[in-house]
């Protein structure tokens, strides 16, 4: 057993003067479909256990303790998991799982085909295969249900709302899933790409009924390891989507554009890529400390200068109509996704 899993194996998080993990107490969390987004959530949450438990509680002089980071955080649940298991199909996918988290292997257990036995030893549940296997039945297989009972699921399935996910667990209508007694807490929450880099911007859909403290607490908590969070209603999802969900790859297009002119111009590739990546990186990190994008251009945007005549071109191009319609047609689009909808982005 590695350090980091002699930490995490039996932790005792200190918080609000007394031990969250004592025993019995253990929580343990199961991804079903673990890829890519799943091995990127299990890696955030699992780093930061193990940082915040490389600062346990050490005796001071006065033979009092140490504050522990844990103590300082005031955003950590009352419970985090201590246990975790990556269910898969294939044998690809466990030996990517297990090379990906390597240095957790102790507190981590890798189930091939084996979800129900997965569900039945979890506390909470995050569900991250491919939208067509919850068709296919992935939470309709036999004993699936009880396996669920009481438990928390969250879901980042792309364009599929919490009605969706209740319907292809019980198959049954909206005021009979309603009525059922200690039925399984979904939630869908949308984190992107950049969870690889621990950069995601992620939005939680805040459920109706809404989760109890403790479970909106560890919802939140969770997707923190991968960035930042936002809580949405459910209805503003498919724009979230189209901003966030799809926003890489427009920021992406943008940024390839001006590196593409840059290399026009006489830049090298690898340095005109490096520095393109850079200017969009300081932009939005300005932006992110209050400055207004508006206020910001303008502030680069010296009268009769190189900056003024590019804008003008931008503006001509209709640059701005076009990302904005960019983003509604994407928001459409994630709409009609979620409603089972093929070929969304034929003829208009």
């Amino acid at each position: 057993m590695s350090p980091a899993d002699a930490q995490l194996n039996g932790v005792n998080l200190q918080v609000n003067g007394h031990s969250n993990m004592e025993k019995g107490d253990e929580m343990t969390l199961t991804v079903l479909g673990c890829g890519t987004l799943g091995i990127a959530i299990l890696s955030g949450i699992l780093n930061s256990l193990s940082s915040l438990n490389s600062a346990s509680p050490s005796p001071s002089p006065s033979g009092t303790a140490t504050p522990t980071i844990a103590q300082e955080d005031a955003d950590l649940p009352p419970r985090v998991p201590s246990r975790f298991i990556a269910c898969v199909t294939r044998d690809a996918s466990a030996k990517r799982v297990k090379t990906a988290l390597s240095s957790h292997l102790g507190v981590l257990q890798i189930l091939q085909n084996q979800n129900l036995k997965g569900v039945q030893l979890a506390d909470i549940i995050l569900l991250a295969c491919k939208p067509e296997n919850l068709k296919d039945g992935i939470l309709r297989q036999p004993g699936m249900q009880e396996a669920l009972r009481g438990k928390l699921l969250v879901s980042i399935l792309a364009g599929t709302p919490v009605e969706s996910l209740e319907h292809n667990t019980y198959g049954l209508g909206d005021f009979a899933i309603e009525a059922l007694e200690d039925r399984c807490r979904m939630v869908r929450v949308m984190p992107n790409t950049a969870s690889l880099i621990r950069s995601s911007m992620s939005v939680i859909a805040d459920p109706d009924p809404p989760l109890s403290p403790a479970q909106s607490s560890l919802v939140t908590w969770i997707l923190t390891r991968i960035g930042r969070v936002v809580h949405l209603p459910p209805y503003m999802m498919d724009a979230a989507t189209a901003l966030c969900g799809s926003g890489p790859a427009f920021f992406a297009l943008i940024l390839e554009a001006m590196a593409d002119g840059a290399v026009a111009m006489g830049l090298p590739r690898a340095e005109a890529q490096m520095m393109a990546a850079q200017t969009m990186k300081g932009t939005a990190e300005m932006v992110q400390n209050g400055q207004h994008p508006a206020l910001l251009r303008e502030q680069v945007c010296t009268p009769g200068g190189c900056t003024a005549g590019g804008l003008q071109v931008l503006e001509d191009g209709r640059v701005r109509a076009s990302v904005a319609t960019g983003v509604k047609t994407a928001s459409v689009a994630a709409s009609r996704l979620g409603r089972g909808e093929k070929g969304v982005n034929g003829p208009r």
